[in-house]
């Protein structure tokens, strides 16, 4: 296919593209029959008296100090984020941290049934307790404790991925507010995107806020950092993916993409300063949302949750 107007081929560099699978939809995991009764014991909760909750001893938690940085993403807050993170099952979680004051909840017994199931240590600890290990404004009382995210090699995500799909990438250059990226993330795990390419330097990594706002799509994603994202979209090109930088100036639509379904890179700048010079220059084109309204732009995590599903529109 010939490249379209105004957009550089990515194939001058290297070699060409293979034939990817067709997109396969995402298998929910889940476990019903949750909705019974609470099983939180007959005993009450004592204002400041750290108790034990569940089944599973409190020894055995690991050595934190010892661990690998990586990604971040060790210490996991708000509900809906633990709970996928136990139920995803994809890394170690060494500890679940529950306020003692909680109402009874479905999905706070869903947290201690999986913890339970994985032989989690479950901790019970006062209000005040909770708030200083607490990094996040709403926890919703539940804290975990786990190993830090994997990091994966760029070069992994140059190629279709374990269901066959091709690449189909999200590149953020110096995103820094936490709150955006989480909910980023958890659009882009959503759309169906392949791996995330995050800068390594004067950017926000996986906080606890980023996981939260994430809801657990970050147990989901391949995710990498790098030194720097002009030399990565070199080798994007090299590899044969396309680089699409969204921008409100960008040439094209982002509905009318015509290199949505092939391997691709959206590529989304930091809030107000948008795509840097040379990640601009590097990229093979540059796209727009187009806007009808009185103001000019759009949240960089609304722009991004929009150019997403609309390239994923494209390739189901």
């Amino acid at each position: 296919m010939s490249p379209p107007k105004g957009v550089r081929s990515p194939g001058s560099k290297g070699g060409g593209r293979g034939q990817g699978q067709p997109t396969q939809a995402r298998q929910s995991v889940g476990k019903g029959g949750r909705g019974g009764p609470s099983r939180r014991g007959s005993g009450g909760r004592s204002g400041n008296r750290e108790s034990q909750r569940g089944t599973t001893p409190r020894g055995n938690r690991g050595n934190a100090s010892g661990s690998q940085k990586g990604l971040g993403g060790d210490q996991v807050e708000g509900r809906q984020a633990v709970r996928e993170l136990l139920l995803a099952g994809t890394r170690r979680t060494r500890e679940v941290v529950l306020a003692g004051d909680l109402d009874p909840a479905p999905i706070l017994d869903d947290i201690i049934d999986l913890a339970d199931e994985a032989k989690v240590t479950l901790r019970e600890v006062s209000r005040n307790r909770f708030e200083n290990l607490a990094r996040t404004d709403a926890p919703q009382g539940v804290i975990a404790l786990a190993q830090p995210l994997k990091e994966f090699e760029f070069e992994d995500l140059l190629v279709p991925d374990a269901a066959g799909r091709d690449p189909f990438l999200l590149l953020l250059d110096g995103v820094t507010d936490p709150g955006n990226l989480g909910a980023i993330l958890r659009s882009a795990e959503c759309a169906g995107v392949t791996g995330v390419v995050l800068p390594r330097h004067r950017a926000v990594g996986v906080t606890a806020t980023v996981a939260k706002s994430a809801a657990g799509a970050i147990e989901h994603l391949r995710m990498t950092r790098v030194a720097g994202l002009p030399k990565a979209l070199g080798r994007l090109s090299s590899a044969g993916v396309w680089s699409v930088g969204l921008d409100a100036g960008g040439e094209t639509a982002i509905h009318r993409l015509t290199v949505a379904d092939q391997p691709v890179a959206l590529v989304m700048g930091a809030e107000g300063a948008g795509l840097s010079r040379l990640v601009r220059e590097r990229c093979d084109a540059m796209a727009h949302i187009p806007l009808v309204g009185v103001l000019g732009s759009l949240n960089v995590s609304a722009a991004a949750a929009v150019a997403l599903f609309e390239v994923a529109r494209h390739r189901t």
